[in-house]
């Protein structure tokens, strides 16, 4: 499974191919790895068997350009939509390097692990291109020097990736709605009557599997960080930049796991 969902991933990222097929390959290995997380929790609470653990990840985020906090924004909201909870630690406004620290289950994080710098690399791709394209636009339309047009830059850059990590996060937490729809593997494999009757009353086996899992990686999510202040909303805001990462980030039709509480971002201290 986990060679597929490179291969898939691999194909996303090849330069020949177009931004459409991009996100659909990275969609489909999205899909794979939560159907396959899914089945597997479901057999083990099958067999009686404990849910798989709960830990954490450390996942480094770029500051080069001064975009770093926009990428933090941007990823800690994809994680969160895969039932994950995170944290910051050195996450200033200069351009070093941050480590987004994210708790979830087992699962969750070799998800990650796998898509976020596939994802990361398509986004920082279309962000580039669509900022440069904006940028040649202006320069056309406007007699503005460079300085001038190096802010516009920054201001577009950063709006487009909070706005495609928003819309990205926004289809996985759709994927698992439609998901809790569904009915588990027990009720798909036969049964009587009565049973079926029964389970219709009930969750589904993919909601009874996520909502334990969000409830879990809360719980430990609480007891590793128990007193964290909330990261500094960034202020920068670009309408057409923001407007256009929305879109490109909804072509990614990813779809894995939901929201943890209000999926939000804290910071760490440098010694945490």
């Amino acid at each position: 499974m986990v060679e597929r969902v490179r291969g898939l991933l691999r194909q996303a990222e090849d330069p020949s191919v177009t931004d459409a097929e991009s996100q659909a390959f990275t969609a489909k290995a999205a899909e794979l790895m939560t159907r396959h997380a899914i089945a597997e929790a479901e057999a083990r609470a099958q067999r009686g068997e404990e849910a798989e653990s709960v830990t954490r990840m450390d996942f480094p985020v770029s500051g080069v350009g001064g975009h770093g906090k926009a990428r933090v924004k941007a990823l800690a909201g994809i994680a969160a939509a895969y039932g994950c909870q995170s944290a910051v630690r050195g996450n200033t406004s200069a351009n070093t390097e941050r480590t987004l620290i994210i708790v979830g289950t087992v699962s969750a994080l070799d998800s990650l692990q796998v898509l976020l710098p596939s994802i990361s690399m398509q986004m920082e791709s279309s962000a580039r291109l669509t900022a440069r394209n904006h940028v040649s636009d202006l320069r056309e339309l406007r007699n503005y020097d460079r300085s001038t047009l190096a802010t516009e830059r920054n201001r577009f850059y950063r709006s487009f990736i909070r706005a495609y990590g928003y819309a990205v996060a926004e289809r996985i937490r759709e994927f698992r709605a439609r998901l809790r729809e569904e009915p588990s593997q027990a009720e798909t494999s036969g049964g009587s009557e009565g049973a079926t009757a029964e389970s219709s009353t009930t969750r589904s086996g993919a909601e009874l599997v996520l909502r334990d899992d969000v409830d879990r990686v809360q719980e430990d999510f609480q007891r590793r960080f128990p007193q964290l202040p909330p990261t500094r909303p960034e202020r920068t805001h670009h309408r057409a930049g923001a407007r256009a990462g929305y879109i490109r980030g909804r072509r990614a039709e990813l779809g894995v796991e939901t929201s943890v509480g209000q999926g939000g971002t804290h910071s760490l201290g440098e010694g945490d």
